[in-house]
């Protein structure tokens, strides 16, 4: 096998980019790689109309290195007063791509999201007719739900109710983490794709609890059992089109994940592209990486692929900062445990 790939510039279709001095930290660690991103809306206050779209995007261009070049993909946060002739506006005008799902609790910054899914029903309506893709969240919040059963007990009361009472809706099951998810991926139609994160092609949830707990692979959706592993390392390599990268980088300080009760996230940006071609080489499967991460996705939300490429070579192994520093703090770059023989060098 080649110790060289050169594919097209990839695209990551689910990123935490925050905002401020955290923004101006991580920003570079993607735009290194990656020519675009889908930006997830859950600032505090969240990005809930067109306008607050516009100065979020404002904001981050702004923060972006002069030598860079990265197109950041907007979105909105769906509440059940979301206004769908803003939405439809912020649409028209090229502004946004998507809008993304919270179930109300589900996840970091999610206090804003739908509970009753009955008063979001005319913006998704307006959405299916206009082609403005949703982005979900799938996991229910119920408290008499097992942690480990949210993502196929949404699929049952919630995903699938609002695909059958809205047809036409194109929708992204974001992070998914069960072969639940990949197997109703692949029996529904050609409206529902799927993202699936760097993070859980690596860990199942004893990497996070056994032999002590380790916060720093935390997330949500939490991890599961290794079978889901291997489901989701199976749609990532199959070369199926309606799965594709969203790496969910989630950058949190040190302070905020090292706590009696810590924040979920990992932070997977500067060392995605190495860490995927490890895993592809593994599987047999370097000449679908390409696919999944630069090909799919763009194919699905109907956008051109990228022209520009990045070209991987193998070599000896390559090593990444520990931590990224933002002020005083520091948020750690996530650790697959696995040595890393593949780097971005063009």
């Amino acid at each position: 096998m080649s110790d060289s790939l050169t594919i097209r510039r990839p695209d990551d279709w689910h990123l935490h980019l925050r905002d401020g001095a955290m923004m101006h930290a991580v920003l570079p660690e993607t735009a290194r790689h990656f020519a675009r991103a889908i930006i997830m809306p859950n600032l505090v206050p969240p990005v809930v109309t067109g306008a607050d779209a516009a100065a979020y995007r404002h904001r981050i261009l702004a923060a972006l290195p002069p030598e860079m070049s990265f197109q950041p993909l907007m979105t909105l946060y769906l509440t059940e007063d979301t206004d769908p002739d803003d939405l439809a506006a912020a649409h028209a005008s090229g502004l946004i791509t998507a809008v993304k799902l919270y179930p109300a609790g589900a996840t970091t910054n999610s206090a804003s999201g739908v509970a009753n899914f009955d008063k979001v029903r005319a913006a998704l309506e307006r959405m299916a007719e206009i082609g403005l893709p949703l982005c979900v969240h799938g996991e229910v919040t119920a408290e008499d739900i097992d942690i480990f059963d949210r993502e196929a007990v949404f699929i049952d009361r919630v995903l699938d109710p609002i695909r059958k009472a809205t047809p036409g809706l194109r929708v992204i099951m974001e992070h998914i983490t069960t072969s639940d998810a990949v197997d109703y991926v692949r029996t529904a139609g050609d409206d529902l794709a799927a993202t699936i994160t760097t993070h859980h092609l690596v860990i199942n949830r004893n990497h996070i609890l056994v032999g002590g707990i380790r916060p720093h692979y935390y997330c949500l959706p939490v991890a599961k059992r290794e079978n889901h592993r291997l489901a989701l390392l199976a749609a990532a390599t199959s070369g199926e089109t309606r799965f594709f990268l969203g790496t969910d980088s989630a950058p949190h300080p040190d302070t905020a994940k090292i706590t009696p009760c810590g924040c979920a996230g990992c932070f997977t940006a500067p060392n995605t592209m190495s860490i995927l071609a490890e895993v592809f080489e593994k599987a047999n499967a370097l000449d679908r990486l390409e696919g999944f991460t630069s090909l799919h996705g763009p194919n699905f939300y109907r956008l051109p692929v990228n022209t520009e490429t990045i070209t991987l070579t193998k070599g000896a192994p390559v090593t990444y900062p520990n931590t990224i520093s933002v002020e005083d703090e520091q948020i750690t770059v996530f650790d697959p445990e696995f040595p890393l023989h593949w780097s971005v060098t063009a």
